[in-house]
């Protein structure tokens, strides 16, 4: 079990690393990804939205088994009885039994799956581990690549009520960040895939993708923010030796 468990850890380690925390609004998904058409964050149902890691042919088949899960409770029942701890329970079972089985490999895929509720305290994030086990996260978590440089860097940051355009820029911060303490890299709207669970938008359907361009203006914003607020800051400082006017 320990080597399966470490042969995982090595497959999970050689991906790029994915970021979901909470934001005023609902739930952000930042993931390094140039790729526009294999996703690493994806929609399950009304509510709730799939982020992973690993080989991407075994956690796409985890992420089409879910969606059929969730149709077929939400037409059984009703859309309301579909939920994240729902559906991270499936998920365990799943990758518990490939993990324990002695006929097959274990499965190289960490994932993460959330639920926007109709307040903060109400959202939901859940990691799952190859082996199967859940963990209840809250605020913002990291998985794949440094995940564990990660997660510390946004564990020391991440605010509850960060507005999304700060939010984003933390993501991207600590996505862009080097784990051997080198010179952080500078990541650009094509370099990543980004997603939002918003709990604000009339749809039943909560979750959108933000495209280039939106993105874009994002990122530029904030830069522009911090541009301004250094500038605020130099102004109001005086120069070395130089006396204060005495109103």
């Amino acid at each position: 079990m320990a080597d399966r468990a470490e042969y995982a850890r090595k497959g999970i380690a050689r991906g790029r690393s994915v970021v979901v925390l909470t934001y005023t609004d609902g739930i952000l998904f930042v993931a390094e990804n140039t790729s526009r058409a294999l996703h690493k964050v994806s929609e399950i149902y009304d509510r709730i939205a799939f982020a992973a890691v690993g080989r991407y042919n075994e956690f796409e088949n985890l992420r089409i088994g879910g969606v059929r899960y969730a149709d077929l409770r939400g037409y059984s029942y009703d859309r309301a009885d579909v939920n994240a701890r729902g559906l991270a329970n499936v998920y365990a079972q799943t990758l518990g039994t490939i993990f324990s089985s002695t006929g097959e490999k274990p499965y190289e895929v960490e994932l993460i799956v959330a639920e926007v509720g109709k307040g903060p305290a109400d959202d939901q994030i859940y990691r799952l581990t190859p082996d199967g086990s859940v963990v209840d996260e809250h605020g913002s978590v990291a998985v794949g690549g440094s995940a564990d440089s990660i997660s510390s860097y946004l564990d020391q940051r991440h605010e509850p009520g960060m507005p999304l355009k700060e939010a984003l820029a933390l993501a991207v911060a600590g996505l862009a960040r080097d784990p051997n303490g080198g010179a952080e890299r500078t990541l650009t709207p094509d370099q990543l895939e980004v997603a939002v669970l918003d709990r604000t938008r009339p749809q039943q359907r909560k979750f959108k993708r933000l495209p280039g361009g939106q993105l874009s203006r994002l990122l530029e914003q904030e830069e522009a923010a911090d541009g301004t607020a250094d500038a605020d800051t130099d102004a109001a400082t005086p120069d070395a030796g130089e006396t204060p006017e005495t109103p």
